[in-house]
């Protein structure tokens, strides 16, 4: 449970230091998410930390929050920077180290609420560290920058392998009865595994493009991923890391087409 809290401060880390020295000019810049600028993207990091805060620190006023949703509310979580105190950077600075305190001392086993299932905290601030690196993608896009892989992309390929079937389902298909072997190349060359070895549907290649590819950050046609069986590459076509509809997702590079956040 420490290591993944321990992650997720060091991801928190790793984004503030790309976005704490922008200037006025840099924090305008569009991101690859259209009508999102720098500002835009680390303003719904801050206001998702805060979200993740209530569940942690109040379930019921969350429940209570999210049955009482309106079109206006949703609205302020895909463009939330209007409805934030002070700059961007400073808001989700506060939030995402309120989260984090809050998380860590959510009692082991239990589940606190969601947009999505309820879940547990690691699971909650796994879904953390892996909504910041996918949001700090489009920012270094932005930025022309290119951000290193770390281990921590293990939390990202894992959730994403938890929620197989649950990518199936928002995309409107079965899940396949029979479990995945999936074989991923961490950053360092070391070999990260999910599922029966035995297995005839396979999914391997890089974890950075299998991750990319789940947080449709990419188009799967630009990636070192592969599918070995029917399902499995069905599953490419769909797979995604996070709660809510799928969106269109990237181009491939070459052709023109908008591209979504999550």
């Amino acid at each position: 449970m420490n290591q993944i809290f321990d992650d997720l401060r060091a991801e928190y880390a790793a984004l503030d230091a790309l976005v704490g020295g922008l200037t006025p000019a840099q924090w305008a810049l569009p991101t690859p998410a259209p009508g999102w600028t720098i500002a835009h993207q680390v303003a719904h990091l801050a206001w998702t930390d805060r979200q993740a805060l209530l569940s942690a620190t109040d379930p019921d006023g969350f429940r209570a929050s999210l049955r009482e949703a309106t079109p206006d509310l949703l609205e302020q979580g895909a463009n939330p920077s209007p409805y934030l105190p002070g700059t961007p950077l400073e808001a989700w600075r506060e939030a995402r180290q309120a989260a984090l305190a809050a998380l860590r001392e959510v009692p082991p086993g239990e589940r606190v609420p969601w947009f999505g299932p309820p879940m547990a905290a690691p699971s909650m601030a796994t879904a953390r560290l892996m909504e910041t690196w996918a949001h700090g993608l489009d920012i270094a896009d932005a930025l022309g920058v290119t951000v290193t892989p770390t281990h921590r992309l293990r939390h990202v390929a894992h959730i994403a392998v938890r929620a197989r079937d649950y990518a199936f389902s928002v995309n409107g298909q079965p899940a396949p009865a029979e479990p995945f072997y999936v074989v991923l190349t961490g950053p360092s060359g070391e070999q990260w595994t999910w599922g029966p070895s035995t297995a005839a549907q396979r999914v391997t290649g890089s974890a950075l493009d299998f991750c990319l590819l789940a947080v449709r950050r990419r188009h799967r046609d630009d990636l070192a991923v592969h599918a070995s069986g029917p399902d499995a590459s069905r599953w490419l076509d769909v797979v995604q890391a996070y709660a809510g509809p799928p969106g269109p997702g990237r181009a491939p590079v070459g052709a023109t087409a908008e591209s979504s956040t999550h």
